[in-house]
């Protein structure tokens, strides 16, 4: 296992390495990027995020006005230029470190990552290592207990639906699961935000934030129920948007099992349902709902939760990442990609890990020999 291990991480690397350059060639090929942005707010031509969304970008969409006198640069790259001083774009680029060429500005990125130097933010002016641990309380705590809670309830109803397959707890359940994968989370947050947070009806629980303002001077015992208290609500609305899917893979994935023949020579021998379901079933039909494991836990730490993260004003990664993309902000952008692909690429080889684990005739290594 030690050499198999080994052999991944390596892999590792050049994988890295490769989305880093596709995405950085085609971030660096759109337009309205960190200069365009500064030179679109210097004229006051600067929109906001959601019609650069619809725009584009600051730049392809300006019609700032030449001021008379003011040195014009026909034959400028960027569009929003016109009518600045040459030598002043020129700054602007010097600043953000576009005077170089593009291969020589990913190899200087690529050498402080290496060290996890991500530099500072274009547009915030903090350091983005200090953004990112700033960010990732709530993340993590989206992303963990919502993975957490969606494995708990939906691999036991798995099972359960599998071993009642066809009968009404099977039918009334799947009724549930089908509901519940029909309804996209942000909608049933929304839902959760009408009845229960002030919306309409019940003023429950918190609308903002992780915490309460007041969290400090808490004792930890009312720390502990404030921050689930706080988290209640948007766990709840993810928990409901991904649970069905994981349920249906793993009464299928059971049922698959449960017809091959070493289950009827179990049931043969006299052994117990329970026995047969957790102790022959059980490693068998666990694989494939192991392998989605690492792609759930990073889908739902890093994208799953925008959304949520929004209506319920959690200022997290997610959120991070999308006004990063919007302003342009590389240096974030950059840094929040590779985080988590590094984070993708280790949560992968920690599933294969678990296969092994969970059946030891696994053998990767045999595999590749």
């Amino acid at each position: 296992m030690i050499a198999y291990i080994v052999r991944r991480l390596l892999l590792m690397i050049p994988t890295l390495l490769g989305i880093m350059v596709i995405n950085f060639i085609v971030i660096q090929a759109a337009p309205g990027g960190p200069v365009e942005q500064t030179i679109a707010k210097l004229k006051g031509t600067a929109i906001d995020s959601t019609a650069r969304i619809t725009g584009g970008g600051g730049s392809e969409v300006m019609t700032g006005t030449q001021s008379q006198g003011t040195p014009v640069d026909s034959a400028s790259k960027y569009r929003g230029a016109r009518g600045l001083d040459p030598k002043f774009v020129a700054e602007i680029e010097r600043m953000y470190g576009f005077d170089k060429p593009m291969h020589e500005r990913f190899l200087m990125m690529m050498k402080s990552y290496l060290t996890f130097d991500f530099g500072r933010s274009f547009f915030k002016g903090r350091p983005v290592v200090e953004l990112i641990l700033e960010k990732m309380p709530v993340s993590i705590s989206l992303g963990l207990w919502t993975t957490l809670i969606i494995y708990g309830i939906s691999i036991p109803l798995g099972i359960a639906k599998a071993a009642r397959d066809g009968s009404p707890f099977d039918v009334w359940t799947s009724t549930a699961v089908i509901v519940g994968s029909a309804i996209p989370g942000f909608l049933f947050a929304i839902l959760l935000v009408v009845l229960f947070a002030g919306g309409t009806y019940f003023d429950l629980f918190p609308l903002r934030g992780l915490v309460s303002d007041n969290w400090d001077e808490l004792s930890w015992p009312a720390r502990i129920v404030d921050y689930f208290w706080h988290m209640t609500l948007p766990i709840l609305s993810l928990v409901i948007g991904s649970f069905a899917g994981l349920t249906l893979l793993t009464k299928n994935s059971f049922l698959d099992q449960i017809n091959l023949q070493y289950v009827t020579t179990a049931r043969a021998k006299g052994l117990s349902e329970k026995r047969v379901l957790y102790g022959h079933v059980f490693r068998n039909a666990m694989l494939i709902v192991i392998a989605g494991f690492p792609s759930a836990f990073v889908g739902i730490l890093f994208t799953g939760a925008l959304l949520t993260e929004i209506i319920f004003s959690l200022d997290g990664l997610g959120l991070l990442g999308w006004e990063a993309t919007i302003d342009r902000d590389y240096p974030v952008m950059f840094a929040t990609l590779y985080m988590f692909t590094l984070l993708g690429l280790v949560m992968q080889l920690v599933g294969d890990i678990t296969y092994m684990l969970v059946d030891p005739r696994i053998d990767f290594e045999a595999r590749e020999t």
